[in-house]
């Protein structure tokens, strides 16, 4: 054989060119995955800074001393600016916020329980979504049983800090959350957080405040991970918060009990 001659391939080095083609492709598609994946996050968590303007989450700084007599102690809602958000999205019925926490967000009810599942609350695509309340609900809060849903965001938003908060005593940062509406606000109580199946009876919508409801009450404080330490009734009005696991099977809930309007 001269000197000059090619060397031929043979059918492994062929292989191998084959296998390094797929993987170069692997890697390009998996880098453009990631960067989608980091400006959706990064354009949600813009939006909803920007959202959070119309806030103020904590107005006792700026409100004058309590006259004689009155409760120093007294719980003072977020300040919210319902005409600027409404101008926005004419969808929002409520502002949630966990005290103690970064969790503070606008909530808003669609016609059913896809679209702000993907959608924020200025409507842009965004796998972020919004935070939601269970479209058969009613708008004002007075059901039995309110459920809200929202993501489990890698990077903590919406109410991907939920599970880190409330799986366990050590971890818990405040026991209260605030439900403002345009009409009034509300703070509940935290009475349980626990891991549900994801079509389990947490997601059970009552009509009235009946035995039934007792007994459903009963069952979601004895499945809590954390002992709040906080009764509740079939007179309670109630709230649960809804996140994924990572499982598709099952969710994560914090359950809360209406304590008072402010």
């Amino acid at each position: 054989m001269s000197r000059g001659k090619k060397k031929r391939k043979t059918a492994g080095d062929i292989l191998r060119y084959i296998i390094l083609i797929i993987a170069a492709c692997v890697f390009v598609f998996s880098a453009v995955q990631l960067g989608r994946i980091f400006l959706e996050y990064r354009a949600g968590t813009q939006e909803y800074d920007r959202i959070r303007e119309y806030v103020q989450e904590d107005p006792q700084e700026e409100t004058e001393q309590p006259e004689e007599g009155e409760a120093e102690d007294r719980p003072v809602p977020p300040a919210v600016d319902w005409e600027s958000l409404k101008a926005i999205n004419s969808d929002i019925i409520a502002w949630l916020q966990i005290e103690g926490t970064e969790i503070s967000y606008p909530v808003v009810k669609g016609t059913d329980n896809d679209y702000y599942l993907h959608h924020t609350f200025e409507k842009n695509y965004n796998s972020a979504g919004s935070i939601f309340v269970e479209y058969t609900n009613s708008s004002d809060f007075q059901d039995c049983n309110t459920i809200i849903y929202g993501h489990n965001m890698r990077n903590g938003s919406m109410f991907g800090l939920l599970r880190k908060y409330f799986q366990s005593q050590d971890s818990l940062p405040g026991r209260y959350v605030w439900i403002c509406t345009p009409e009034k606000d509300y703070r509940y109580e935290i009475f349980s957080s626990h891991v549900v199946d994801a079509s389990g009876e947490v997601y059970t919508l009552f009509s009235a405040p009946d035995e039934q409801f007792q007994q459903y009450l009963d069952s979601m404080k004895a499945q809590s991970l954390v002992d709040f330490g906080v009764d509740v009734t079939k007179e309670d009005k109630i709230i649960t918060l809804s996140t994924c696991t990572g499982n598709d099977a099952t969710r994560f809930v914090v359950q809360a009990k209406r304590e008072g309007e402010y």
